[in-house]
């Protein structure tokens, strides 16, 4: 009763809201808020699996510390030794090499920070170090670099290709005898282009080999897990950040694969927990549902890959049919199979377009959610192109729960949307 009754203020606050940007009130596309809503921003953030929650529920009991010597926290300590290693196993990694962090953005700046930190603790002076990161990256990746900048590190940015893709080619342009690292997204958050990682690591480890050096390879994984086996050793990534949030888990965890190559140096002080790189009490309960949820998207991976990709494709071409002067900001063939980022012309941005669906009972983003607010995507002006197309964004991200019929009804409300006047 609580919870229906809050719902119904939200829906009058976003109500009031729309009316005051945008000046209409109850939407003339009144009947496709018939119905459940329709939830298109997976890319976003993942609904909590009902086994992940099930593993949550089941181990939330547990109090205890696992860093104690009672029966207790044994008891504890195993279940988290239990999570690590069933999340190393997907990764084909050891499970000593796996620490859990509260999520992507606390494992891209461990890495990250970690990685700059860990050098100047050697004594080397980060003036004298290289650093490339793709420009098309999450901000908490980017901002990482920023603050690497700061420190004296000297940043150059890859860019991607017209389709989004970071050329193996193109890393290896900006590679420099000074260079230490390489941050490359797996699958991009924004248009969801698959990078290929094995390719650049081909070309780091030639480079290392041609001056004797060590370059690390790091890469936020997003939502590709779910889509793309992330063995690190196939991929050869050296850095290879986790969230839950993104993968059907429970939010508030996350995960690093550190290989024994890298030399990290900690960013949270403390305890010395996971290895002495994050300090603090592990979540055991958490930890069990990242893991469960990480053995369900792992079984069901090949089969819900292939069922979205025609769904995604599928609506791109009915998009494509009904707005023509639409444009796509990927290629498909090259994306992960739950994306799908476009533009559309004219006077209404994304956010516009955005708030409208929402009202209609569709909840999808412009962009990434940590860059909502932002006028344009620095993804897609990326790409190229007139400058409406990075203003003008859509990203529909399927999952779990889409359907074909709500894709029709996202369809249809859109057209009706953009025929308005």
């Amino acid at each position: 009763m609580q919870y229906t009754r809050r719902a119904r203020l939200l829906q009058k606050a976003r109500a009031a809201y729309t009316e005051r940007m945008f000046g209409f009130k109850k939407p003339f596309f009144a009947k496709a808020m018939k119905g459940r809503p329709i939830y298109l921003d997976y890319a976003s953030a993942t609904p909590v699996h009902p086994k992940a929650l099930q593993a949550l529920n089941k181990t939330i009991h547990m109090f205890a510390n696992p860093g104690g010597l009672h029966a207790e926290a044994v008891a504890a300590k195993r279940v988290l030794d239990d999570a690590r290693e069933r999340i190393a196993a997907h990764l084909g990694c050891k499970a000593r090499e796996i620490i859990f962090t509260s999520g992507l953005t606390e494992a891209n700046n461990i890495a990250l920070i970690g990685l700059a930190r860990s050098l100047e603790l050697q004594k080397r002076s980060l003036k004298d170090t290289h650093w490339i990161v793709s420009s098309i990256e999450h901000s908490s990746v980017l901002e990482c670099f920023s603050e690497i900048e700061r420190m004296g590190g000297t940043i150059s940015h890859v860019e991607p290709d017209a389709k989004g893709i970071v050329r193996a080619e193109r890393v290896a342009e900006l590679l420099k005898p000074t260079t230490v690292a390489v941050s490359v997204g797996w699958g991009n958050n924004e248009i969801g282009t698959v990078q290929p990682l094995s390719a650049i690591a081909l070309v780091l480890r030639a480079h290392e080999k041609k001056y004797n050096t060590s370059v690390i390879l790091h890469s936020d994984a997003g939502q590709a897990p779910l889509y793309r086996s992330p063995q690190v050793h196939s991929l050869g990534v050296d850095l290879f950040s986790l969230g839950s949030g993104k993968l059907y888990g429970p939010r508030g965890i996350g995960a690093l694969y550190v290989s024994n190559k890298v030399s990290l140096a900690p960013i949270i002080f403390g305890g010395g927990q996971e290895r002495g790189l994050r300090s603090g009490t592990e979540d055991v309960a958490l930890a069990a549902g990242f893991a469960a949820a990480f053995d369900v998207i792992t079984i069901e991976r090949e089969a819900e890959a292939k069922r979205l990709q025609k769904l995604r494709d599928d609506f791109a071409s009915e998009i494509v049919a009904h707005i023509p002067s639409v444009v796509i900001n990927s290629d498909l063939k090259h994306t992960l199979p739950h994306m799908l980022n476009v533009s559309i012309p004219g006077e209404r941005t994304g956010e516009y377009l955005a708030l409208q669906l929402d009202h209609a009972g569709i909840s999808l983003s412009t962009k990434s959610a940590c860059d909502e607010g932002n006028k344009a995507s620095h993804v897609v002006a990326a790409l190229g192109g007139p400058e409406w197309r990075a203003i003008n964004t859509l990203r529909f991200s399927l999952g779990r729960n889409t359907s074909a019929s709500e894709l029709k009804k996202t369809i249809n409300t859109l057209q009706l949307l953009i025929a308005k006047k």
